[in-house]
């Protein structure tokens, strides 16, 4: 198996297991193992859990940036292009509903242990805040632009949050 396959598969194992059981809970044992590889085999790629959520805030910052401008290349209205954030707390109910919301809840996660990677990882939220943003000025909103842009994802933090207690 390639080197590039396999660090691949590690991030995306880790990826998914941190937002199913959180990054404090998830040892290299459980990410090897969802991987299929030995711990030697997994050490040659990570050699510290810091790394492995380095590489993971990475990939989620990688992927939110792909989104955005997948949305921006779309010849949509700015109010389309907000719908399509909104969508995204409709498309993933099920998983938000069983885990939270994946950004909210590893930023709230590395926030409690005061871990050096939770600016790192709140980069996701400032894409968001700053891709809305850029929405609502668009929409000729630029003086509450931020601020519109704030309430939208505290709204969709609230309802990720809500949905737990209340869509059980």
């Amino acid at each position: 198996m390639e080197k590039g396959n396999t660090r691949d598969r590690i991030v995306d194992a880790a990826d998914l297991l941190f937002y199913q059981h959180g990054f404090e809970h998830t040892s290299f044992a459980d990410i090897a193992g969802a991987v299929g590889i030995s711990r030697g085999n997994f050490y040659y790629h990570f050699k510290t859990k810091d790394e492995i959520l380095t590489a993971v805030i990475d990939l989620r910052l990688a992927t939110t940036r792909a989104m955005l401008r997948d949305w921006d290349e779309q010849k949509w209205r700015s109010s389309d292009r907000i719908d399509c954030f909104i969508h995204i707390l409709i498309a993933n109910q099920a998983k938000i509903v069983k885990y939270g919301c994946p950004v909210g809840s590893l930023v709230s996660e590395l926030t409690k242990l005061n871990h050096a990677a939770q600016d790192h990882a709140n980069g996701v939220f400032n894409l968001f805040r700053n891709w809305l943003a850029v929405q609502f000025v668009q929409m000729g909103r630029a003086g509450d632009a931020d601020a519109l842009a704030m309430h939208l994802l505290a709204q969709s933090q609230g309802v990720a949050t809500l949905a737990v207690p209340f869509m059980m």
